[in-house]
């Protein structure tokens, strides 16, 4: 098979305008997708949407207007998982947001889908596909069983490599492209459903990427983002035999790039080479994404994290080392199953060490199928969103005390909206930042400016445009 056909649609992603690009047609040929969790299911969307595409179906931007009802989804947290049966709720004939004049299809697709596979053929009868991410390039096939008036089909295979590419991927994105270089995860932390939903870890041929990121170029993107649950894990597959390192520098390298980004890395396959290439090559841009989840080597290691609470502030004092100031931002859970105060403490203390310019932050959810479900000790909800709120608040110091140092100089931003208030823009820096600033120019989405940082918050940035 050749490489996947690109198709740019010029407006950001989640507008009207993208959602009705294909508004005109056969009402019997149309879907709807929604999506639920982090870039990779934003991905996943964007694939099974060129899949669609392909095959002649239109998007619509209700459920209501649609022959194909499709919601991606998240399993990571309970919330998210209770939000799509939420949504699958809505179908129940029952209830009726079911169209009377067409009979819609309803599908599962994602992690979620593959956490509770066919099951959800039992709780929600009126859904008709359910299909797991390592399946996609499947679709063609389980969407003629659909058509043909098969209700109940199922892809949930996560035994193969299959994963990377289908035959055309739809870009919603006008300047950033992401691509899948690893898929899966062989780390097996406790808490963690990923294993179960995405598989074991399988690395993409070097040249796949490299080609696939040349096409993207060659469409007019300047940047993309290299995907994967453990993306800095990446092993090429191939003679070639490429780091993930030696991968950003090929990628940076090719024409008309000017922006590597890639999310979300695993400390402990964090090395000096990669922070070297970060430091060395300037397209790729200067932040890292470096989940630590606890600053607690106890809670660490229930967490199966196979590394100290001082091996990741050995990580963090590398990355500070570079000549480059690079953007440092992490994830954090609370609550983990038991967790005392005085270990939520140490994870209050590592944000005083590690200085992040910018956390996600959780309480402790239990999954299907992991360890910690069952692990003794659970927090009380009450205890975990007192620790969330401390958590947060001292973040929020931090961030502010760390933009303030960020008034009067000046960065690179790649213009990605525009405000309906005249003259006010909005882009990002390649450290990761929001920017929102003034320009007495017009026309500026996708150009890359110098921008003077003006004031600064915990939580934004202003500034503007230097001329």
């Amino acid at each position: 098979m050749s490489g996947p056909i690109h198709v740019r649609l010029e407006s950001l992603a989640g507008s009207p305008a993208r959602n009705d690009a294909f508004a005109a047609g056969d009402d019997s040929r149309t879907f709807y997708i929604e999506t639920f969790g982090c870039q990779m299911n934003d991905h996943d969307s964007e694939k099974v949407a060129g899949v669609l595409l392909r095959r002649g179906y239109r998007q619509v931007s209700t459920p209501q207007n649609a022959r194909l009802v499709f919601y991606n989804t998240c399993s990571i947290r309970e919330k998210a998982a209770q939000k799509v049966f939420s949504r699958l709720g809505l179908y129940n004939p029952k209830n009726g947001l079911t169209n009377p004049a067409q009979e819609q299809i309803i599908g599962v697709l994602g992690c979620l889908a593959q956490q509770e596979g066919e099951h959800i053929f039992d709780r929600a009868p009126w859904v008709s596909l359910v299909c797991g991410s390592a399946s996609y390039r499947q679709l063609p096939q389980m969407l003629a069983q659909l058509e043909a008036g098969n209700r109940r089909v199922a892809g949930l295979d996560t035994d193969t490599d299959e994963t990377f590419e289908t035959e055309l991927t739809r870009r919603d994105h006008p300047f950033r492209a992401y691509v899948t270089i690893i898929e899966g995860c062989d780390k097996s932390c406790s808490y963690c459903v990923v294993p179960h939903t995405r598989g074991p870890e399988r690395s993409r041929a070097s040249d796949s990427i490299l080609a696939e990121v040349r096409e993207l170029a060659a469409v007019g993107y300047s940047e993309v983002q290299l995907l994967g649950q453990t993306v800095n894990s990446y092993r090429d597959p191939s003679s070639r035999g490429l780091r993930f390192s030696e991968l950003l520098v090929g990628v940076a390298e090719v024409p008309g790039i000017r922006r590597v980004r890639f999310m979300t890395s695993h400390p402990r396959d964090l090395g000096a080479d990669i922070v070297a290439a970060m430091d060395s090559v300037p397209a790729i841009c200067e932040h890292l994404h470096l989940p630590a989840q606890s600053g607690s080597t106890r809670i660490l290691q229930a967490m199966q994290r196979s590394y100290t609470r001082d091996e990741y502030i050995q990580k963090v004092e590398m990355v500070r080392a570079a000549r480059r100031a690079i953007s440092v931002t992490s994830d954090i859970i609370v609550g983990f199953p038991g967790e005392t105060e005085r270990e939520f403490q140490e994870t209050l203390s590592l944000l005083d060490v590690a200085r992040f310019d910018a956390i996600f932050a959780f309480q402790y959810s239990p999954r299907p199928h992991t360890p910690a479900q069952t692990m003794a000790g659970q927090v009380p909800e009450a205890e975990k969103s007192r620790r969330l709120a401390e958590l947060l608040e001292r973040q929020r110091a931090i961030q502010a005390a760390r933009s303030a140092t960020l008034v009067g100089k000046e960065f690179e931003v790649l213009v990605e909206a525009a405000s309906r208030r005249e003259s006010q823009w909005s882009g990002r820096t390649s450290s990761n930042r929001v920017l929102n600033f003034t320009s007495p120019r017009r026309d500026l989405l996708g150009e890359y400016l110098q921008v003077r940082i003006t004031s600064a918050s915990a939580s934004s940035l202003v500034g503007e445009h230097v001329i």
